[in-house]
């Protein structure tokens, strides 16, 4: 199945979950997570109608990215180290998985000396997992004025990847706790967070009902990697 076909039934899927859940297509953006693939396989989903992409590591964001066409809009979504905080600032328009205040001050800092405020997003650890990074629920509840006192980096929502689960419908809870979780900080510290980031291929339509802005979807759309 081609590239096109795939992304159409991935756009009709995000149609009817949204049907479903009350919400209007325009409040779901759908991120086209290009791990692992070329540039041409991107330029077959930007020919496609796609315009936003995800990458999950520097050096293939270094490679596409420059080749491809300046209209598109590029989410760095995987993990963050401070070694490559300034190249991802000079490459991408948003940052998912600001995981610490530690490294949420030092991008900061770099975006400052660039010049920059670029939008990022707060990685939590909903399910507190080891082998995960992310801000656990009680410090990032915190930490969070600490976080608002960075004026050089726009916060506008959480991202979450959840434990794994057998069936999407298993991870419903951990979504509704992430939402629960914006809802609570804007009301304690009286902010709007617009985005929350969460659902993949496997569980993208449960996401959207629980509140996603953002799913990120990749082998979908891709095909296996």
């Amino acid at each position: 199945m081609s590239i096109d076909v795939r992304l159409r039934g991935i756009l009709n899927r995000i149609s009817a979950a949204c049907e479903k859940a009350g919400r209007s297509e325009s409040e779901v953006v759908l991120i086209a997570v290009s791990k692992t693939k070329t540039a041409e396989d991107v330029q077959q989903a930007v020919d496609a109608g796609q315009l936003v992409f995800g990458e999950n590591k520097l050096q293939e964001g270094q490679d596409k990215i420059p080749v491809l066409s300046d209209e598109l809009e590029w989410h760095y979504i995987g993990g963050l180290q401070r070694n490559k905080v300034r190249k991802v600032l000079g490459l991408f328009h948003v940052i998912h998985s600001i995981d610490s205040l530690k490294l949420a001050r030092y991008t900061n800092n770099v975006a400052a000396d660039m010049g920059l405020k670029p939008s990022v997003l707060l990685q939590v650890n909903i399910g507190e997992e080891v082998s995960k990074g992310g801000f656990n629920v009680e410090e990032l509840r915190l930490s969070f004025g600490d976080l608002l006192d960075l004026s050089h980096v726009n916060i506008v929502g959480l991202m979450c990847i959840p434990p794994a689960v057998i069936e999407s419908e298993d991870a419903r809870v951990w979504f509704r706790k992430v939402a629960q979780l914006r809802d609570l900080l804007e009301k304690e510290y009286d902010v709007s967070l617009p985005h929350l980031s969460m659902g993949m291929s496997g569980d993208f339509e449960t996401a959207i009902q629980e509140g996603a802005t953002y799913v990120r979807v990749g082998t979908s759309i891709f095909g296996s990697r």
